[in-house]
């Protein structure tokens, strides 16, 4: 859809209040989802909360050419039904999906023509009617939740076995034990997205990145970037915004502190990575991060608040400068691999190490706790009755054992590589209801990866 509605960074010599401005078709700023950003970004990663508005541009674009209700376009301050029946519609024919009444909310299923961006962007319209709200912008309840399912779910967990008496505790076993589900309180419920993780099982992949990489004249920041996505698992952004003091606050050269997802700013977990990055991030500080610094430093003169990458302007690096170059390796390589997918693909290849040098189901249990504690997966009632058992230096041995095996790994793809050269390259998602039954630890630990 072409111009349609667009945002724009707030140039540097410009005082605003925002950061980030939405235009509509007519180029008129768009107050709505500008105060939407706003919002949710001191809630969330910037980098999320931009995946959020790019999401929900085509669709305010839709509203204004397409929507129709009763008659009329739909806009984003319409009662809830209108905006319901706007989104269904937009669903359906935008999005190629099939939606089914049930109950008091709608089931979405996906078809083989629809994106892979249905769930964020009902998340992020979700989201925007929530900030809205809070923002006392929009007057009706939140469109995109379903009221019905949090009254069902508030009657199940208070009404007893006793006619119009509260339930009573569960010390006193006159009750039946309540059913712990994974509910969702949205009005548009997908159906076939639920628990199906993408297995990124090509043990390759790290290598043919890396690759393409030096093909590309990926830099030396870029490629210290990539090869730590791919051995830590982490966000891009938890790697793109370190600074110096993380690396220093850890008592390993291989380690450093980082944020997580929800952890607002706080280091809350550390990444680990291999020798071989250790030196490639120690040649990128001292040579050409060196040059682009304001006072041309190196590591040891570096205070602990300086970021660890910098721009070519000498400003600290972020996700939407770092992009492109990514962007550009992947295209390259003529594959869809967004960053995230670093890493699933980290987890499958851990996982397929702990079954690998695991002796017994007691080793493979121990194993998953640790590796589960280690990504720090939001389900914090699996995570806490494990942590006291997590073990870095467990987990030092397990990692070391994976780096070796994936150094192993690149010297089969740079022999296989000689011998033959393939047109166009693909990556190994395992289908996983058709191919492959997954370990159900496995499979709820992957789900965890989105949040």
């Amino acid at each position: 859809m072409k111009n349609g509605y667009y945002h724009m960074y707030c140039p540097k010599d410009v005082q605003s209040r925002y950061k980030l401005l939405v235009f509509d078709e007519t180029n008129k700023p768009f107050l709505p989802l500008t105060d939407f950003y706003d919002d949710v970004s001191r809630k969330i990663s910037k980098s999320s909360a931009l995946s959020y508005l790019q999401s929900l541009l085509p669709f305010f674009t839709w509203m204004d050419r397409y929507s129709n209700y009763q008659g009329e376009r739909v806009t984003w301050s319409y009662h809830p039904e209108a905006i319901r029946v706007a989104v269904e519609d937009y669903l359906m024919n935008e999005m190629a999906c099939k939606v089914r009444e049930k109950d008091s909310f709608r089931f979405v299923k996906l078809s083989n023509k629809s994106p892979n961006t249905v769930h964020r962007f009902l998340s992020a319209l979700k989201s925007f009617y929530k900030s809205l709200i809070t923002l006392r912008q929009y007057m009706y309840a939140n469109p995109l939740i379903d009221s019905h399912a949090i009254l069902d779910d508030y009657k199940v967990h208070t009404e007893g076995v006793r006619e119009n008496k509260p339930r009573m505790p569960a010390e006193a076993g006159t009750e039946d034990p309540l059913v712990h589900r994974r509910l969702t309180d949205s009005y548009f419920k997908l159906i076939n997205e639920e628990w199906q993780p993408e297995i990124i099982d090509d043990p390759f992949l790290y290598h043919k990145v890396k690759q393409a990489g030096n093909q590309a004249n990926w830099s030396l920041r870029e490629k210290v970037i990539a090869r730590m996505l791919f051995e830590t698992g982490a966000r891009a952004s938890e790697v793109i915004e370190l600074t110096i003091g993380d690396y220093r606050s850890r008592k390993s050269f291989q380690e450093v502190n980082t944020f997580n997802k929800g952890s607002h700013g706080r280091r809350v977990k550390f990444l680990r990575f291999s020798k071989d990055t250790v030196k490639l991030l120690f040649q990128y500080i001292n040579q050409e991060r060196k040059k682009f610094d304001p006072l041309g430093r190196d590591f040891d003169f570096l205070p602990n608040d300086e970021p660890m990458f910098l721009t070519e302007r000498g400003t600290p690096f972020n996700y939407q400068a770092w992009y492109p170059h990514w962007n550009k390796v992947i295209t390259l390589l003529d594959m869809r691999l967004n960053p995230h997918k670093t890493r699933h693909w980290f987890v499958t290849i851990s996982m397929r190490e702990i079954y690998n040098i695991s002796k017994n189901d007691v080793e493979i249990a121990q194993r998953k706790n640790e590796l589960i504690t280690y990504m720090k997966w939001k389900q914090k009632d699996t995570i806490e009755v494990y942590e006291h058992h997590f073990d870095e230096e467990s987990h030092r041995n397990l990692h070391d054992k994976m780096l070796e095996n994936m150094t192993e790994k690149e010297k089969e793809y740079m022999e296989q590589s000689k011998r033959k050269r393939t047109k166009k390259t693909v990556l190994n998602v395992l289908e996983i209801e058709k191919e492959t039954e997954l370990d159900t630890d496995i499979q709820a630990l992957l789900d965890g990866l989105e949040d």
